[in-house]
């Protein structure tokens, strides 16, 4: 068995949930099958049955076009290279719009089997306009002709395949769950107060943990309200990347100076932090929150639990499926509108939630250990890449042998 997959990211380009998916599938995957990754990037790597390769694109051609453009144009130019290099795989397996148009052309010229993976969906995050412009209705087109075609659309849980169903023109029998997972050698509880010090954390104290991008996807912006309302003797870790627009960004980043002028131990610490660090960030958290308005998956929350922190998280997508309300931390409710673009109807309200929950966990440490413990546990037993990447290969032998995706 031969897979090709396709992906804008690959380590060390990554900057979200997809490509800390596709690293580790891979990696996993190559214990069982060969396994070829082509990336948007200039890279080559050689290890065992993984073969990676990138194709770099420069934006010379499109340099006449609106810059909103640039990104949408170079993934299908990108997507069409691939097709120049040959393929000889019996299975085709996609990572995020932008390597879509790879695999409708793989499965259109090379006549196999095209699977892609739901790690989100277009028609739910109407604020992407705002980065893309017109280019946001290219990814919708491209995302609905490679769903509406595709012979596996993998969901990585149970609300993501109820959005694909109600969203998309495909058939049940060609929606299987596959959820995301985690390396739990990799992330688990450590013991590494340096890390903490060096970044200006004080490790005698509690601190609430956030990871993520200033998107709006993220809820960053309810978290930031929320920091208002919670204890003032637990301190605000903020790991949090760029921002899909450089508006967002300045508006974000002005929430957070206001914040640091007048509250007392917020340490943001801008842009991605070394893999080692965030897991000793982690692990150290009293709670992390994961306050997104949007979330398939939610694969951090993976991270956090592994790493025994207890995790306060907006009761959406499939945040609901991995936090255990309760016992593995606790669940908010954020409100949403079920009007574009989605967001909370009251968001102070949502704010003062998350504070709430959070503030129960600074509270009462035993109850955070416990539910850190339990969280552990869980991942464990459910979230292993070993069982994640067995189901994986199952389905492509349904797929190569033309039968339906869900088992």
């Amino acid at each position: 068995m031969r897979v090709l997959f396709l992906t804008n990211e690959y380590p060390p380009h990554i900057y979200g949930g997809a490509g800390v998916h596709v690293e580790y599938l891979s990696r996993e995957l190559a214990r069982l099958i060969e396994v070829e990754v082509r990336s948007f990037h200039d890279q080559a790597l050689q290890d065992g049955n993984l073969t990676v390769r990138g194709l770099k694109l420069d934006a010379g051609p499109f340099a006449g076009a609106p810059a909103e453009y640039a990104s949408p144009l170079k993934a299908l130019a990108t997507c069409i290279g691939f097709q120049g290099q040959g393929i000889a795989a019996d299975v085709v397996h996609c990572h995020t719009w932008y390597a879509q148009f790879g695999g409708i052309l793989a499965k259109l010229l090379y006549g196999i089997p095209f699977a892609l993976t739901v790690h989100s969906l277009e028609p739910l995050r109407p604020w992407k306009r705002e980065q893309l412009g017109r280019g946001y209705d290219l990814s919708s087109w491209v995302e609905r002709t490679a769903l509406e075609m595709a012979d596996a659309v993998i969901a990585v849980s149970a609300s993501t395949r109820d959005d694909v169903l109600r969203l998309f023109d495909v058939p049940a029998e060609r929606v299987p769950i596959i959820p995301n997972g985690i390396d739990i050698d990799e992330y688990r509880p450590i013991d590494a107060p340096d890390v903490l010090r060096a970044r200006g954390i004080d490790p005698g104290r509690p601190y609430a943990l956030f990871v993520g991008r200033m998107t709006r996807q993220k809820g960053l912006r309810y978290f930031l309200k929320a920091v208002e309302h919670i204890d003032p003797a637990c301190q605000i870790v903020l790991c949090a990347g760029e921002s899909d627009t450089a508006e967002l960004q300045a508006e974000m980043e002005a929430m957070v100076r206001d914040l640091a002028a007048r509250r007392e131990g917020l340490v943001w610490l801008p842009g991605m932090q070394a893999r080692a660090d965030t897991i000793a960030l982690y692990a150290h958290a009293s709670v992390f929150c994961c306050p997104s308005i949007y979330e398939p998956f939610g694969i951090i929350n993976l991270e956090a639990m592994a790493c025994a922190t207890p995790v306060v998280g907006s009761r959406v997508g499939g945040i609901a499926e991995v936090v255990v309300d309760g016992e593995t931390g606790f669940l908010v409710d954020a409100g949403l509108s079920d009007q574009p673009p989605f967001d909370p109807v009251d968001g102070d309200a949502f704010a003062g939630r998350l504070a709430e929950a959070i503030n129960r966990l600074i509270a009462d440490p035993d109850l955070a250990r416990r539910m850190g413990a339990a969280g552990r546990q869980r991942v464990e037993q459910v979230y292993s890449w070993r069982s994640i990447a067995q189901a994986t290969v199952d389905l492509y032998g349904r797929l190569a042998a033309g039968r339906p995706a869900a088992a």
